[in-house]
């Protein structure tokens, strides 16, 4: 009989999905389309957003 081994990554994808709102909210995105880039490149905006204040 062999076992199976469910797992669940619920928490993974809501802290995701929270990071990309908090990113489109923070800097403001003016556009749908950078809204949908920053999907995929939401932490290249948040550094480019921060190099401002750190140098």
């Amino acid at each position: 009989m062999q076992k199976i081994k469910v797992d669940q990554h619920g928490l993974t994808a809501f802290s995701w999905f929270a990071a990309w709102l908090f990113t489109i909210g923070f800097l403001q995105l003016p556009f749908f389309w950078k809204g949908i880039f920053a999907l995929l490149l939401w932490p290249y905006y948040i550094g480019m957003a921060i190099r401002e204040f750190v140098f």
